[in-house]
């Protein structure tokens, strides 16, 4: 519990004494859920310390829409995060207040900042809350000004001193251990942050660690970046206008995939101008087909099937749902302007409905994608009522699922978050599913138990889904059978046995998820669960190590002779033991789907035919079980992590 926790713990007695005022700085630091979402670790592209970096490079980014600043330099070590804009710079003598005092801020007055990410006058100074070491730094015409914190109180305030440094603002600061415990950056979070920033801000270039991030055409190179040129069925559709850039294509993957922005804002769970635009495809191809083709209206669902699409919006005063700024709530477009919904309908039926005219080869290819998914989705009819009625009565008695008491989007308890952090662990076997369960938070983590390897899904059809029972029941548990939306859980965690047969069934159950599933790979749900490899320990002390270095390190600490255990299955941690591992502590390594890479490039490389070029790749990276243990991630790991 740190120091605000301990002073505002409840007295014996309710007295005026248990009634206190909290300045800015304790609130943060008391409740920070309320300012950027969850903490976490790192290793979800949400937790918290990116929404700190987030919340700093959203001032750079205003600026150079402004008109003011045309570079953004980014560095981020293991602990520390400095951002340097080009931009006006902080007015001297506002420096500390527009870091340290709420609602400050120079985004109140639409005029300075018409369409700005920020306006509550928040972000930064969260950021100082949160942080054990912040300095900001604002260079205007020749003087420099600088203020240090720690945790948001004011440690140095020097005077104004002449520099002949370029105007702009630089902000360094370091997440506070304290709040962000065991915290890391991971590189592919925050690569995908650039780009994207990228992507929205034409002409703006971000140097982040040494690699340069630049985009000449938007979100045509957003989703040229996101697909691969061999599955699209036609080329990328990018429409532009005022306040508005929307791109999209068909590929070859189920499930829609979806990138959607406002004022450069990454809005992850989507909102009012996400459903509008996916409600206005829907409406503007029904009405071209049926207007050019004569041909009956098609399914929602199919015309959608294997989308790519992203949008942005530029809206004045925008109404989130979250400090977080994850979804975008129901807003008009300007003070007079029409609602958000009503402006992107009327822009995608005028110019998605042009460009089809104009591109009969593109309309025609739009067109049998469409009827391809009808027939998939017609075919697979039968099966899939059989399956749904096979697994209605196999929940009513699953012994391969051993549910929790709540799930995501349900309260866990009054006065608790709206979602609850809930995980599936996927295990296999008897023994290692029992030692999970018994250890387990019966409220918040459930357990799905595989009786051996699963099938090797590549290449085949959905219908496989359903007519393998294994896979049919993973999916009812995990309720993704029509998408995301009534997903049941936050985090599913693969947790199988760190040897061969282990590694290959974690290949097989991420081949399955990136088959069918790839939204909840795309969407930073899916991770691999890691245990200890070995157990160090004398009378007075037990270490758990997860590496051969650390086993080394641990046998010095403890000096002469330790006992010395290897855990070469999940089944041999005792339950006890387990409870330590998969809690406050757990150490989770997400999946994550680089951006430059197709899936289906990386499942056919890994999970199709034995290529020559993966015998080499196998040849090369071939190691010994000694060598083995050193390593942080297991080569046939690292194939799904790549």
């Amino acid at each position: 519990m740190n120091d605000e926790l301990q002073a505002l713990a409840p007295a014996h007695g309710y007295t005026e004494d248990s009634i206190r005022s909290l300045d800015w700085r304790e609130h943060i630091r008391l409740r920070p859920g309320m300012y950027i979402g969850k903490l976490g670790d790192g290793s979800s592209y949400d937790d918290g310390i990116y929404v700190l970096v987030k919340e700093v490079i959203d001032n750079c980014i205003d600026e150079h829409v402004m008109g003011y600043g045309r570079t953004i330099e980014i560095k981020i070590s293991d602990s520390k995060v400095q951002v340097r804009d080009y931009g006006r710079g902080i007015p001297l003598g506002k420096v500390v207040d527009v870091v340290s005092k709420i609602n400050t801020g120079g985004k109140y007055d639409s005029k300075v900042f018409q369409k700005s990410v920020g306006l509550n006058g928040v972000g930064t100074k969260a950021v100082n809350a949160l942080s054990s070491y912040f300095v900001v730094q604002s260079v205007r015409e020749g003087q420099l000004k600088s203020a240090e914190f720690s945790q948001g109180q004011l440690v140095q305030d020097p005077k104004p001193q002449k520099t002949s440094q370029r105007n702009g603002t630089l902000i360094t600061f370091q997440p506070d251990d304290t709040i962000f415990k065991n915290y890391r950056f991971i590189p592919e979070y925050l690569e995908n942050q650039m780009w994207n920033y990228a992507y929205l801000n034409a002409g703006l270039t971000i140097h982040f660690n040494g690699q340069k991030f630049f985009s000449e055409h938007g979100l045509l190179d957003l989703l040229a970046r996101k697909t691969d040129p061999d599955t699209q069925r036609y080329p990328i559709i990018h429409l532009k206008g005022d306040d508005i850039e929307l791109a999209l294509t068909h590929g070859n993957d189920y499930g829609e995939e979806y990138y959607s922005f406002v004022n450069g804002q990454y809005t992850t769970q989507g909102g009012t101008h996400l459903a509008a635009f996916r409600e206005a495809v829907v409406k503007t191809v029904r009405e071209f087909y049926a207007k050019t083709n004569k041909t009956k209206e098609y399914d929602a669902a199919d015309i959608r099937a294997s989308i790519i699409g992203a949008i942005s919006v530029r809206v004045q005063e925008p109404v989130f749902e979250s400090q977080t700024k994850t979804k975008l709530g129901s807003i008009n477009m300007g003070e007079d302007g029409p609602s958000v919904r009503g402006f992107i309908l009327d822009f995608v039926k005028e110019h998605l409905d042009n460009y089809l005219h104009k591109n009969p080869a593109v309309a025609e290819a739009l067109k049998k994608r469409i009827e391809q998914s009808e027939r998939e989705r017609k075919d697979m009819a039968g099966v899939k009522k059989l399956a749904n009625q096979r697994a209605k009565k196999a929940n009513l008695h699953n012994r391969k699922l051993r549910d929790c008491r709540f799930h995501l989007g349900e309260n866990a308890k009054d006065g608790a978050e709206k979602e609850p952090l809930t995980t599936l662990f996927i295990t296999e076997g008897d023994s290692a599913s029992g030692s999970i369960t018994k250890s387990r938070n019966v409220e918040l983590e459930a357990v799905f138990s595989l009786r051996g390897k699963p099938l090797n899904c590549f290449g085949l059809k959905k219908k496989v889904v359903y007519e393998n029972e294994e896979f049919n029941l993973l999916q009812h548990a995990l309720n993704i059978e029509e998408g995301l939306e009534g997903l049941r859980y936050n985090r599913v965690v693969v947790a199988t046995d760190a040897d061969v047969d282990g590694m290959h069934i974690r290949l097989l159950l991420l081949t399955f998820f990136l088959q069918f599933f790839p939204d909840l790979v795309r969407n930073g749900h899916v991770f691999i669960l890691e245990t200890p490899l070995f157990r160090v320990r004398n009378k007075k002390e037990t270490i758990y190590c997860y590496s051969e270095q650390e086993k080394q390190d641990a046998m010095r600490k403890l000096g002469r002779n330790p006992e010395v255990t290897r855990f070469k299955g999940l089944g041999e941690i005792s339950p006890d033991e387990f409870g330590r591992f998969i809690g406050e502590n757990i150490k989770l390594e997400p999946v994550i789907l680089q951006s430059d890479r197709s899936i289906q490039q990386v499942l056919a490389y890994y999970m199709g035919k034995n290529t020559p070029a993966r015998q080499e790749f196998i040849i090369d990276n071939l190691r010994l079980e000694k060598d083995l243990v050193t390593s942080d991630v297991l080569p046939v790991a690292e194939i799904a992590l790549a």
